[in-house]
Parts: structure tokens; C-alpha cells; sequence
């Protein structure tokens, strides 16, 4: 039986991406398995995320090795049973991660201007005529995942702010990340979608244009079980917090890593999160507890 080459070359290169970089890393060093849901295609995942395994590797007395979920229940779950210690679980299930399971966040990622925000937008196709949110009543709209917040709370928030209910909007519906409301949008299955701003950086080149934005949010931080040893959290975060973007050579380590992390990180605490968790606590129906039973 022949082996098309198209696909000998596929598996060859997931080898290469799930072994890259630890041939060189002492198998004495006890593994640290870092849970993340699955964003893009497993190839893709590999390589904007392995590179900052092997830094971790590299500058803490740890090997981590990603651990990928289906979605954010499965990422929440390796965090509670254990199989995971660390986690970068999105902001579908950040704010369940931390109430229901005590997770803590140790260090979170700057923007491309150097702060710890970012922000959720509404978005419409750049030739639209909707120009206010106002004008989305009868309009069908797309929200990310029920428990995302900047996909599904922060917008709804907004959209009831703007004296809009959710009823009066031509149909909705919740996909399941925020990429797929952005190509829904694009294909025009969709007249506005919600989406998160470093998602709609990829997106402004493709005709995309920001409708409405948030106030700043508090960027999505990595977090940790309740009960990691503090030696671990204080490799974690000492090695991320100590990379500086204005460093030549640090920007080069984090050039290749995924967009939200490309920036540099800050410390991170609980108190950082305590608007999110009391707006999420306030949301009874469509996001908050209402969808997180």
C-alpha cells in the first residue's frame, strides 16, 4: 500500500512538533503537564505553543509538555483531576475555573502596547451599514461559546446597557469560539458578531470592522490548581514575568509564540478579576450562572 506523501509528510510533522525540543532537556527534571483547549488545528497548536514549553523548560527546573483539550469543560476538568497543575483555559472558563474550583491566576499577558488589557468587540463586515448597536435589533447575531466571557457576558452586558434585549434581535446564536464567529461574519452568515480584540487583529485585514467596544478588560491570565507548590508557581511566573518585549532578544524568544503571549506578562492576583467574577455572579440568564450549571 502506498502512503501519499501529502500525508507522510502530515504525520512526520506532528512527530517533529510533539517531540520538538526535548531530546535536549534532562529527563531528571520532573514533567509539569500545561492543559490548553484546543484554539486551532493540533499542528497549529504545537507551534504557537510549544515554543513557550520549551522556554518554560529551558529557564525553570521543570519540563512542561502541553496537554490539549477538546474545549474549556475539558480543560477545567484535567485542572480539577489533577492531570493538569497549570492552565491556559481562554475566558470561556476562567471565571468557573477560579469560583467553582479555586484556580489561581499568576501571571497575565500584555497587549501590543504593553498593558494588561484587552477588550470585546462587536464586529460587522467592513461594508455593512450597521453603524451602532442600536442597530442591531432584527439583525442576526453571533456570540462565542455560552461560557465565554468576551463572547458571550461582556456582549450581552453591553448589548442590555444599549436598552437592547436579546429578544429583539433577529435571531443569535452561541458558535464555538470566537474564530468561528469571525468567519461567520465574514461569509456573511451573520450581520454582526462578538468577538475578543486579539482575534480581531487577525481579522481587520479580511474586511472586518469593530462596531462597538468594551471598557478594558483584564487579559485572560494563566492559572494555576489551588494546591500547586509554591516552588512551581514562583518558576512559572518568575520566567514569564522576566521577559521584556523592548529586549531584542526576548522578543525574539517570544516572536513565534501565540499573539497572546507575544507581548511579555505581569503578575497576576485574584482582586485583578473581582469586577468580572461580581458581573458574572450578577447574570442569572444567557451567561453568568445561567449557563455555567
Amino acid at each position: 500500500m502506498r502512503i501519499k506523501p501529502s500525508a507522510l509528510f502530515t504525520s512526520l510533522l506532528l512527530l517533529v512538533l510533539l517531540f520538538h525540543g526535548h531530546s535536549c532537556f534532562s529527563a531528571a527534571k520532573p514533567v509539569v503537564y500545561f492543559g490548553i483547549g484546543m484554539r486551532y488545528h493540533p499542528i497549529v497548536m504545537y507551534e504557537r505553543f510549544q515554543p513557550m514549553m520549551d522556554y518554560l523548560t529551558q529557564n525553570t527546573p521543570y519540563r512542561f509538555e502541553l496537554k490539549l483539550s477538546r474545549d474549556y469543560a475539558e480543560t477545567m476538568r484535567f485542572l480539577e483531576e489533577g492531570k493538569t497543575l497549570v492552565s491556559s483555559i481562554g475566558d470561556g472558563g476562567l471565571m468557573e475555573a477560579m469560583l467553582k474550583y479555586g484556580a489561581v491566576p499568576i501571571v497575565k499577558p500584555l497587549n501590543e502596547v504593553g498593558r494588561p488589557f484587552y477588550r470585546g468587540y462587536f464586529v460587522v463586515p467592513a461594508t455593512s451599514t450597521i453603524r451602532s448597536l442600536s442597530d442591531l435589533k432584527g439583525k442576526r447575531v453571533a456570540f462565542g461559546s455560552r461560557h465565554s466571557t468576551t463572547g458571550n457576558l461582556i456582549p450581552r452586558n453591553m448589548l442590555r446597557k444599549s436598552g437592547i434585549k436579546i429578544e429583539e434581535l433577529g435571531s443569535f446564536a452561541n458558535l464555538d469560539n470566537h474564530d468561528a464567529v469571525a468567519r461567520g461574519v465574514l461569509k456573511g452568515e451573520y450581520d454582526a458578531g462578538a468577538i475578543k480584540s486579539t482575534v480581531a487583529e487577525r481579522y481587520s485585514s479580511r474586511g472586518m470592522r469593530v462596531l462597538a467596544a468594551s471598557d478594558e478588560l483584564p487579559s485572560v491570565p494563566v492559572i494555576v490548581r489551588k494546591d500547586a507548590p509554591r516552588e512551581l508557581v514562583e518558576a512559572i511566573a518568575g520566567a514569564l514575568a522576566k521577559l521584556d518585549r523592548r529586549n531584542p532578544a526576548h522578543a525574539r524568544i517570544m516572536e513565534n509564540w501565540d499573539l497572546e503571549y507575544r507581548y511579555g506578562f505581569v503578575p497576576a492576583k485574584v482582586a485583578d478579576y473581582r469586577d468580572l467574577t461580581r458581573m458574572f455572579k450578577a447574570i442569572p440568564n444567557g451567561c453568568g450562572t445561567g449557563c455555567h450549571k
